[in-house]
């Protein structure tokens, strides 16, 4: 292992998987009051979370970001060890986390000066941020170093893009993405939003009636997406999540599966989440979804070796993953 990875608690990826990858998730905290602030996943369980916020429809609850502490923990043990980090954090549209990482990298590096650290914007939030740790996985399994590892992904987090919707737009207008007047509107004729994200930040909202119909509309965007640009889902890692476990998640993921069976166009990397509480403040507990983030080629990896010193056996990884398509 030429480097470690890092990421804050907003790639919504599963303690038993991050522990099997060896990557440290930083948590982000969450209020439920204004008062006390509980670690996302540690201290409160995300289903929790959103139980919670079921429980009390006038709850708008806050997140907090890692601390510079946080992430001086985070980081150390590698220091110690000589090992280069990675740290891949939310969209620093949404978020202060990843300054606070980089304070954290400057506190550290005054102690240890020979330790490198690199703190990255992911540019992408929830889901699509877990595809890009995993990504970054791949690449420190195959042997790259930690500066090529860097400009392979920075090849890559563009290409993220998800299709969302929820139940309740009063969260949408607590935080400044439509209008009171259209909240109330909305509420009493049972309007749901359909939302994106894509460069970094949330799209333009359109508005759909009904849940059921909402999420078959978000089905169809995501097809006409990938229809219009030509995308060909078999070298993208592709995620479906919800917030709170609701039945029509399943009926949503289904009827996805078939739509993109007939067209001929089945994801190889399929990936279902539970959306996070740092998304869940903004969508309420019923956000569902779907994302797709492209995978790095071996190509891409040779390319960017090329002119490097890499090791006999680096080059050998490279050449195992070009076979086997890792």
């Amino acid at each position: 292992m030429k480097f470690c990875i890092v990421s804050d608690s907003s790639c919504d990826l599963s303690e038993d998987w991050t522990k099997r990858a060896g990557v440290s998730v930083v948590p982000f905290y969450v209020s439920l009051d204004g008062k006390e602030y509980l670690q996302e996943g540690k201290q409160i369980a995300v289903t929790d979370f959103y139980r919670e916020m079921e429980a009390r429809p006038d709850c708008f609850p806050k997140t907090s970001m890692p601390s510079v502490q946080d992430y001086m923990d985070a980081f150390l043990p590698a220091v110690k060890e000589g090992l280069p980090v990675l740290c891949i954090c939310l969209t620093r549209n949404f978020s202060g986390s990843m300054e606070a990482a980089a304070n954290a990298r400057t506190a550290l590096t005054e102690d240890f000066p020979e330790a490198e650290i690199e703190v990255m914007d992911s540019r992408l939030a929830t889901g699509l941020q877990g595809l890009f740790v995993e990504e970054a996985v791949r690449l420190r399994d195959c042997g790259a170093s930690l500066r090529t590892a860097v400009r392979v992904l920075e090849r890559i987090r563009e290409s993220g893009r998800i299709f969302f919707t929820t139940k309740d737009l009063k969260y949408l207008e607590r935080g400044g993405r439509i209008g009171k007047a259209a909240c109330v509107v909305g509420s009493v004729l049972e309007i749901k939003p359909l939302l994106q994200f894509y460069d970094g930040e949330l799209g333009p909202t359109e508005l759909c009636r009904g849940r059921k119909r909402s999420l078959q509309k978000v089905a169809e965007r995501l097809l006409q997406y990938v229809e219009r640009e030509k995308i060909d889902l078999k070298g993208y890692r592709f995620a479906t999540g919800e917030g709170l476990p609701v039945p029509e998640y399943l009926a949503f993921r289904e009827d996805l599966k078939r739509r993109l069976e007939e067209a001929g166009n089945l994801p190889g990397d399929w990936d279902e989440i539970q959306i996070g509480a740092t998304i869940g403040v903004h969508t309420g507990p019923y956000p569902v979804g779907a994302g797709f983030l492209r995978k790095w080629t071996p190509e891409e990896l040779r390319e960017e070796t090329e002119g490097a010193d890499v090791s006999p056996e680096v080059s050998g990884t490279m050449r195992y993953a070009e076979e086997f398509g890792i």
